[in-house]
């Protein structure tokens, strides 16, 4: 390992770290990565034309005067940031879980903000080159991290804890999910608890879901030290759902005092991850003054759980992830709605493997059983098995731009929801 070195010229003669030569900044250290289809080597010319510090390779063939050769580059980008962390010694949370990390990860950033500078998880950097890339932007100044990590593999999030070496860690559910790279619901639980299972050689601590039957039996195997939702600090907890319209509201109980919170967040599937974000304030030292001030003022972004109104519309954007256990959450929240026009635009779950064509019949046979106006299906999976049920049916996002252009869709309540890789943000402007 060049640790060592690459940590001196990181400090001393770069302002960060890039791995894309299209977002790099002048004075950054690029590391050359390698792709499915690309040799990131072949970059490191180009970077340093750009202005980068230096070039980090593992290909003698691209080598100057101003790259560092190593055995593996994406190694030396952990090791860096695994180093890093070590040196700025500030605790550090990780989240992982099927469902609700980055709502969850956002809320507990807001809080904590209320008493820390808090570095944070942006974006989708939560895997095994966007966690050392959190890692290493964050500031001298910073005094926690949170850091969201997510996995498709088996062994992922035992190597992300070997980089990030987190002191508390929560999982905030097990659901169907990346059935390609975990094969089952109990692939997925032994994957996840990877978590657990750092937290126990360290001596950490679990934040845990006491009312998750998956979870709790784990923790009492897996981890020494564990603070339930419901008594992060010894006391008696409460956080439920009250009734409410469209964004979930929340009544929280705590030292004989209650709250009231109207949230930002569509659908009371988004309760555990409030839950979760509250206990962990709490049992963190956080005032549950503030802590019901920072819950209330949250914003949810990127097409999560959020709600739109249009000329034309009202939108709930739910298109950064999906998988048949948030599908099924959405859906059942969005059927409860009162509305005199409600639609689905449902874009194909991906990575569910061999269990795609019964995960996505099983969907659209529960769909049947309510009423909308109008049910879009996106993608090649839904399509496989939608048969002559009556969906309209697009093979992919432009297709389904092209209908909307010609036959708009106006007055109505719209749920939108798929995976990532299907795109559907690029509708919202057409709704």
């Amino acid at each position: 390992m060049y640790t060592d070195q690459l940590y001196r010229i990181f400090r001393e003669e770069s302002s960060g770290v890039s791995t894309d030569t299209r977002t790099l900044k002048k004075g950054q250290l690029f590391f050359a990565l390698w792709g499915q289809n690309f040799n990131g080597n072949e970059y490191a010319a180009e970077a340093l034309d750009k202005g980068a510090s230096y070039a980090v390779i593992d290909d003698p063939a691209y080598e100057t005067d101003r790259t560092i050769l190593v055995d593996d580059c994406l190694m030396e980008l952990q090791g860096l940031a695994q180093h890093y962390r070590k040196m700025l010694g500030v605790p550090v949370l990780a989240i992982t879980g099927t469902n609700g990390k980055t709502t969850t990860r956002e809320l507990i950033a807001e809080i904590m903000s209320k008493k820390l500078r808090v570095h944070y998880t942006k974006g989708n950097l939560n895997n095994e080159i966007g966690l050392p890339l959190t890692i290493l932007s964050a500031p001298d100044n910073a005094e926690m991290m949170i850091l969201e990590m997510g996995a498709s593999h088996s062994g992922d999030i035992r190597t992300l804890c070997n980089v990030a070496r987190p002191d508390y860690g929560i999982i905030t559910n097990i659901g169907t999910a990346h059935f390609e790279g975990f094969g089952s619901l109990e692939g997925v639980l032994k994957a996840k608890t990877e978590l657990y299972e750092h937290l126990r050689k360290i001596n950490g601590i679990a934040i845990y879901d006491d009312r998750n039957p998956h979870l709790t039996r784990k923790i009492y195997r897996l981890v020494s030290r564990g603070v339930p939702y419901s008594h992060p600090t010894g006391v008696e907890l409460s956080v439920e759902a009250l009734k409410s319209e469209m964004n979930l509201a929340v009544r929280i109980r705590y030292l004989h005092r209650v709250y009231d919170i109207q949230t930002a967040l569509f659908g009371e599937y988004n309760l555990e991850n409030v839950r979760a974000a509250v206990a962990t304030g709490l049992f963190l030292g956080v005032g549950i003054d503030d802590i019901v001030e920072a819950v209330g003022k949250y914003q949810p972004g990127n097409n999560r759980s959020q709600v739109k109104t249009t000329d034309n519309n009202t939108l709930i954007c739910d298109s950064y992830n999906a998988n048949p256990t948030s599908m099924r959450a959405a859906l059942k929240s969005f059927s409860e709605l009162k509305a005199g026009r409600k639609v689905l635009i449902l874009g194909d779950m991906l990575e569910l493997g061999d269990r795609s064509e019964e995960e996505h019949l099983k969907l659209l046979n529960e769909i049947e059983q309510v009423k909308y106006e109008k049910i879009f299906l996106v993608g090649t999976e839904f399509g496989k098995v939608a048969g002559d049920k009556g969906f309209e049916l697009f093979s992919d996002v432009v297709q389904l731009s092209d209908h909307l252009r010609n036959n708009p869709v106006t007055g109505s309540l719209i749920l939108i929801k798929g995976s990532r890789g299907m795109t559907l943000e690029k509708i919202y402007e057409l709704l």
